[in-house]
């Protein structure tokens, strides 16, 4: 029984990162980030941490990655931060929190990320907000 739910999850978790690597086109390494945001790599661990950026394991290797897009003319999406912090607190994880980023909402138009970059924060942020309830 145990062997059975681990396979479960050890599939269920595999299935939703495969999904986010379909999803979202282009990943940097933590090496890469360093190196676009011109920062030593515990920098960069350091935004991992304070949630300024997300990164999840992908690639039969399980390396962490990062969305370029969280990144804009070497510095990271200003808006990102708190929007993930919104999200935390509605209780998604961090492949959530990706894949709500990176889904097209047909209300937008478009994907949230995509909202933030354009500099809509308070929108995204709402909407991230009214997850919870």
């Amino acid at each position: 029984m145990v062997w059975a739910m681990n396979e479960w999850l050890r599939h269920g978790t595999l299935n939703a990162v495969n999904e986010l690597e379909t999803l979202i086109d282009d990943w940097l390494t933590l090496p890469d980030v360093s190196e676009r945001l011109e920062l030593p790599i515990n920098k960069v661990h350091s935004l991992l941490d304070e949630r300024a950026l997300v990164a999840v394991r992908i690639g039969e290797r399980k390396i962490r990655c990062v969305p370029s897009e969280f990144l804009i003319d070497g510095h990271v999406l200003e808006n990102l931060k708190g929007t993930v912090i919104v999200l935390s607190d509605a209780g998604y994880d961090d492949e959530e929190m990706l894949r709500w980023l990176f889904t097209a909402d047909d209300s937008l138009p478009g994907r949230p990320i995509d909202a933030l970059r354009a500099g809509r924060k308070r929108e995204i942020r709402r909407r991230a907000q009214a997850l919870a309830w």
